[in-house]
């Protein structure tokens, strides 16, 4: 194995020591339990299975056969998960013809950034992750399951469902994904339809023709977000049937892969190869997922998600980590934004299978940790196929199918991962570079102060910003507003860029999954709220965002940078901020939720 990888996985051990061992012996303490039909009162285990059918409670509770809890993030809302209403008959299918029965414990929420972005709505989507990890809690809580099946896909459903399953670590549990939606109009296309709208180029008309041709069908989103990023990640954790991430909902191998899921996790309950997904998810797990991650240049979302995913397997991890994977790992895909190709091409080219193997043999990733699948880790760098009498499993061609989207470690995109840590007198910040032009790397300009994303997007179409600048937006981290995306902003900017500007945005929101060439420095930490030192900035200041050498400061004389005042949020923005849409019901969450270096967890 690479020193690198060595290195950051025993200081995450040592680091975590404490506090996975008392993990670790809850978990266990809570496996060793009798079953729970035999160890609840009589009246809970009628209440269990009450409307369930007489056959069923006869396996349960007399033939003691194992017993799957679903939780599901159904809703129609969304078209990646929308394909999973007919998933729990397929599963309890399975199951009785294997002798299992199976019960839907319970739903998750499941809102869509699509559709909230840039709207008040999408104040609660960070939090949103918490409360669907609580939902997870809620529904297992009735404690008579002996496995979990796990039905999620998009942005903070699975870091959500994750979080509530490493809760209840003593359960084996299996993903169930639902595969990408077929490929539209092209991400390119589509954001040259954006910027050409933000001009005023052409209409709303048009534009929505534009998106509507995108986001078509039912499936995730095409390009490579936060919601591929987390199929790409649970495969290299071995959290899926092996190469289930990005087969089509449509798709014929789509009810086969569902089926075997039913079949994975009774092959890991007590009566076999017994694997809770506490026991499963270890520091090398953790670091896998990582290293797959900056490996795809994927989505910053989860250099707050799987900090919080860590923390619920009593591991701790941070942006140091990342930092020093990222220096090692080299950058094996060029997937949209940090390519042309869309998810769809990237599994054609070869996908997370191509990835995982290439990262396997150059000892970039930790082969020998357990897996939802008997043989390990190298399961996950084949691809499923249907054979005579089911799935098999093949394996892929040495070259990649298409080498302008995937390739192997001997002539990567780069020689080192997607995602940058910045320090200096700004706080701790992060920046995905991998999609960013090189000459775009530095960028050193007076700064413009803004307090939301609504006061730049004005002064943009006001013609205000036709000059080099770094964007500072504030205001806009978990504590202040629930930390959201700031996706409106790329048009603008992309344009400004594209006019040959020198151009910058740094904020203490979030970016996520789509980041693209404009350099960004996100998830400035400690947020302005929380006294943090972006509040100093004042508009003029000199910032010098350098993505090179990994800093970004305020170019400010020391003695008056240390005798200036953190500027305080509007009265108005503060009240605009906590009510309306929801938002009041969140207030807790945001008085109460850590940074977004410690993964913004509010359960703490």
């Amino acid at each position: 194995m690479k020193p690198a990888l060595i290195e950051v996985t025993q200081r995450i051990r040592e680091r975590s020591a404490g506090l996975r061992s008392a993990y670790l012996q809850r978990v266990d303490q809570l496996a060793s339990r009798p079953r729970g039909s035999d160890r609840m009162g009589c009246a809970n285990v009628a209440h269990a299975f009450a409307a369930m059918p007489p056959n069923d409670k006869l396996r349960i509770v007399a033939e003691r056969a194992p017993h799957i809890g679903v939780v599901t993030a159904y809703n129609d809302m969304l078209s990646a998960h929308q394909p999973y209403e007919g998933f729990p008959a397929v599963i309890r299918d399975e199951a009785h013809r294997l002798g299992a029965t199976v019960q839907v414990a319970g739903g998750v929420p499941a809102m869509c950034d699509g559709v909230t972005q840039g709207t008040p709505g999408m104040e609660l989507s960070l939090f949103s992750r918490d409360n669907i990890a609580m939902g997870t809690a809620i529904a297992l809580s009735h404690d008579v399951f002996d496995a979990a099946l796990l039905l999620g896909v998009c942005d903070k459903i699975v870091p959500g469902l994750l979080i509530g399953a490493l809760h209840f670590g003593h359960l084996p549990c299996v993903f169930v994904p639902a595969g990408p939606m077929s490929s539209g109009l092209s991400n390119n296309a589509k954001s040259k339809v954006r910027e050409q709208f933000a001009q005023g180029l052409v209409g709303r008309e048009q534009l929505l023709q534009a998106e509507s041709a995108a986001y078509h069908g039912a499936g995730t989103c095409t390009f490579y977000g936060t919601a591929n990023s987390n199929q790409m990640l649970l495969e290299a954790m071995g959290l899926h049937v092996p190469g289930a991430a990005f087969i089509h909902p449509h798709d014929e191998l789509r009810e086969l892969l569902t089926r075997h899921a039913v079949q994975q996790v009774l092959g890991i309950t007590k009566a076999k190869r017994f694997t809770p997904i506490g026991r499963l998810v270890d520091e090398r797990v953790i670091v896998n997922a990582m290293v797959a991650l900056l490996a795809t240049g994927g989505s910053t979302n989860h250099l707050i998600h799987w900090v919080a995913v860590a923390r619920s397997a009593g591991i701790l991890i941070d942006w140091t980590d990342f930092s020093d994977l990222s220096h090692a790992v080299p950058l094996l895909s060029r997937v949209y934004p940090n390519g042309s190709a869309d998810v769809n091409q990237f599994q054609d080219a070869g996908g997370p299978g191509f990835v995982i193997r290439e990262l396997l043999d150059a000892g970039y990733l930790h082969a020998d940790v357990a897996t939802v699948s008997a043989g390990g880790l190298r399961d996950y760098a084949q691809v499923p196929q249907r054979g005579e009498s089911g799935l098999v499993w093949k394996d892929l061609p040495a070259q990649s199918g298409d080498d302008t989207v995937v390739r192997g470690t001997a002539a990567p995109f780069s020689e080192t991962g997607g995602l940058k840590l910045l320090t200096g007198n700004l706080g701790r910040s992060v920046i995905k570079v991998s999609a960013v032009p090189e000459g775009n790397h530095v960028v050193e300009a007076p700064a413009i102060v803004f307090n939301d994303q609504e006061e730049m997007l004005a002064a943009f179409k006001a013609g205000q910003l036709e000059r080099d600048l770094v964007a500072v937006v504030r205001f806009q981290g978990p504590r202040a507003n629930g930390m959201p995306e700031l996706h409106r902003l790329t048009p603008p900017l992309a344009v400004l860029q594209g006019k040959g500007f020198k151009v910058a945005l740094v904020t203490d929101g979030r970016m996520s999954g789509a980041s693209g060439k404009v350099p960004a420095a996100i998830h400035v930490s400690p947020e302005v709220l929380a006294h943090g030192p972006l509040g100093k900035v004042r508009t003029g200041d000199v910032i010098r965002l350098d993505a090179v050498a990994g800093t970004l400061n305020a170019l400010v004389d020391e003695a008056v940078w240390a005798a200036r005042e953190i500027g305080d949020i509007p009265a108005e923005r503060a009240y605009d901020n906590a009510h309306g849409i929801g938002r009041e019901l969140f207030g807790g969450m945001r008085r109460n939720v850590l940074t977004a270096e410690e993964g913004a967890i509010t359960w703490l």
